[in-house]
């Protein structure tokens, strides 16, 4: 592997050898970075069974170079074989910068990765940008709760390294024109380096659809006054064939599970339609969900922030409004 261009480094996710959208995610972002110096983005790709038609998947989606190391110990996520051949591919890759999802793996990972080749690594990144004149990294992430942002840089040392929560950045157009280079891995585990062994994974069955992935969210706010007018938007949801989330305030009282929750603590989410019913619009909230393509506000405070940042907005009590939306909803579906 050589070094002539600066190298954009994306950490692929997979659960049972399927890619994970977060990775085609970061392979656009990589693909913009890389274009501002007319580098290259090289996706590393951990599995048992990884093919040569995923690998191509990759490169359709922005990577110039798919790296792909298949072995027994990657079928399910152990930290040090991942750790290993991670660290051994990035030191003879020389990579200018690494992206990595903020997953419950990445969060595990990447730090092991960044502490043994001695860099740094900024973890939940909200932006990330190349600086004109030096080249560095330009990573900015939330601070002191959300209510600043700071940019930070890695300038002695690298790779440059950061971790961004899936649904943040937005994945190109598949283009499967594009040509890259596939290179499988011959690799080897240290074994005395396990400390233990995955004997059985049981897996648990989600009854909730997942929020990064719904098209529409309704999502509630403390404005509803209590947990028994969740109902409302559960008709709602239910009308809009939606998934239900909501605030950390919603969730700190116990209305609806942590899985649900958007905002800065919670997931970032991206859907088409986002309802913000009875959320003020704290900035760690708007963190998460800005990106929506439509944001639909309710609030009986007409200063609320949310209000900023919502395409369409209705002052008013979300608890009288909604239910006539509901019931106009329904008068227009085929009797």
């Amino acid at each position: 592997m050589t070094n002539e261009l600066k190298k954009v480094m994306v950490f692929v996710e997979t659960r049972n050898d399927q890619i994970q959208s977060v990775g085609l995610e970061l392979i656009g972002k990589a693909r913009d970075l890389a274009d501002v110096q007319a580098g290259q983005v090289v996706a590393v790709i951990l599995g048992e069974k990884i093919t040569e038609k995923q690998a191509k998947e990759l490169v359709a989606y922005g990577a110039d170079e798919v790296i792909i190391a298949n072995h027994k110990y990657f079928k399910l996520y152990m930290n040090e074989p991942y750790t290993q051949v991670l660290v051994k591919i990035m030191q003879e890759m020389k990579a200018d910068s690494a992206l990595f999802g903020a997953t419950t793996i990445g969060r595990d990972l990447a730090p092991r990765v960044s502490a043994r080749l001695h860099t740094g690594l900024t973890a939940d990144c909200t932006g990330l940008e190349i600086d004109a004149e030096s080249g560095l990294l330009l990573m900015t992430r939330p601070a002191f709760g959300g209510n600043l942002f700071a940019t930070i840089i890695c300038p002695d040392h690298k790779p440059q390294m950061a971790s961004v929560r899936p649904g943040v950045m937005q994945k190109k157009d598949k283009d499967s024109s594009r040509k890259g280079k596939l290179n499988f891995l011959d690799v080897e585990i240290d074994k005395s380096a396990l400390t233990y062994e995955v004997l059985e994974e049981v897996a648990i069955v989600k009854t909730k659809k997942n929020i990064e992935d719904a098209n529409i969210l309704v999502s509630a706010g403390r404005g509803l006054g209590n947990s028994n007018n969740l109902n409302k938007l559960h008709d709602l949801a239910y009308c809009l064939g939606a998934a239900m989330s909501g605030s950390r305030a919603v969730v700190d009282a116990g209305w609806i599970d942590h899985s649900q929750q958007v905002g800065q603590t919670g997931k970032t989410v991206r859907p088409e339609v986002y309802f913000a019913l009875g959320i003020s619009g704290a900035i760690q909230h708007i963190a998460g969900m800005e990106e929506s393509e439509l944001i639909i506000a309710i609030n009986k405070n007409p200063e609320a922030p949310i209000f900023e940042v919502a395409d369409l907005g209705l002052i008013g009590d979300v608890n009288q409004i909604i239910p006539e939306v509901v019931k106009g909803i329904n008068n227009l579906k085929p009797k």
